[in-house]
């Protein structure tokens, strides 16, 4: 049976049986519900599914930073950093984490503004998200740890290298790089063989993406899923709730849009990084050739993997394929 894909009659079909309850993202959202435009406060809202802990696992909470940051740990051995990405949390690792906690000492924060870390007013450029993180790692009495990003959590995991490098054994990025200037040159309108990535624009308005949003984020956490996984069925029913559930909140919603209204000063910071030493391992599925163009000079002892087929959340699409490729790099 092969994944679903836009075209797909079924896949169609049920995104038009969403649409037909007036649920879509959209300005005639709020009139199919029967709510004045842009009040969302008054959409029904789904059960707010409780994300079960891993076995093995553990949740706690640290003050680091000026923000509180919520992290879950498990394993033994060196400490391995795993950064999620939008619209996501710490869940995303939810595979790859216990095979993984066999050989290292797993730490999982929610980021900045993500799940049930604070979602402060600011401090979403990735050198203040790669603070973080340093300091995390220091609370528990860790000075070095190998890092590990997907998407949001890539971007943050070359800032902590970059600004933290004595506390870098080796890093590890997949399915996006550090902003550079070629965000910048990305089409508004689909281009073919080129990404469109419609979500940056729209994570930088203001106000416009909670009014339309809270309460009604499993619709982007399902079309994402959808049109941008190599195999949506990787996703149970249960993560897609725990997902839409962790966004579904006003301040949810504008912290995630913080890590995108930021990428103007990221891209400003990165003038200023240095070449990455450390070695570094560039994973890659649906952005494979955008994650190499982003790191082209970048670092100096940098290395690649195709997941060939994949989508775009690897952790949880080719969790077999990430934890391969994570073990070998970082023996």
């Amino acid at each position: 049976m092969s994944p679903k894909r836009p075209d797909d009659p079924e896949l169609s079909h049920r995104l038009s049986r969403r649409s037909a309850l007036g649920v879509t993202a959209g300005a005639g959202a709020a009139a199919l519900l029967g709510l004045p435009a842009g009040n969302a406060a008054a959409a029904p809202r789904a059960r707010q599914p409780r994300t079960p802990m891993v076995r093995g696992f553990t949740s706690r909470f640290a003050e680091v930073n000026g923000t509180r940051l919520h992290y879950v740990t498990g394993g033994q051995g060196d400490p391995l950093v795993l950064l999620p990405g939008w619209p996501r949390t710490w869940y995303q690792f939810h595979k790859i984490m216990p095979p993984l906690a066999r050989r290292y000492r797993v730490i999982a924060p929610d980021l900045r503004g993500m799940g049930d870390s604070d979602k402060p007013a600011g401090g979403y450029d990735k050198k203040t998200m790669a603070r973080d993180i340093h300091e995390l790692l220091r609370a528990l009495g860790h000075s070095q740890a190998y890092v590990a990003g997907e998407d949001i959590g890539s971007m943050v995991a070359h800032s902590f290298a970059a600004n933290h490098p004595e506390a870098t054994r080796k890093v590890a990025l997949w399915e996006t790089g550090h902003p550079t200037e070629i965000f910048n040159d990305l089409r508004m309108l689909p281009q073919p063989g080129q990404p469109a990535p419609w979500w940056f624009a729209f994570n930088q308005l203001a106000q416009l993406p909670e009014q339309l949003l809270e309460g009604r984020f499993r619709f982007i956490v399902d079309w994402l899923i959808d049109f941008q996984g190599g195999d949506p069925r990787a996703f149970s029913e249960e993560a897609r709730a725990i997902y839409a559930a962790a966004y579904n909140t006003p301040d949810a919603i504008r912290g995630g849009n913080g890590w995108y209204q930021t990428f103007q000063q990221d891209i400003a910071d990165l003038k200023d990084y240095p070449v990455l030493t450390m070695p570094l391992l560039g994973i890659g599925g649906k952005y494979y050739e955008l994650l190499r163009a982003q790191l082209e000079g970048l670092a100096a002892d940098a290395r690649y993997v195709e997941l060939k087929g994949a989508g775009h959340y690897l952790a949880e699409e080719r969790p077999d394929g990430i934890v391969r490729e994570l073990t070998a790099f970082f023996a």
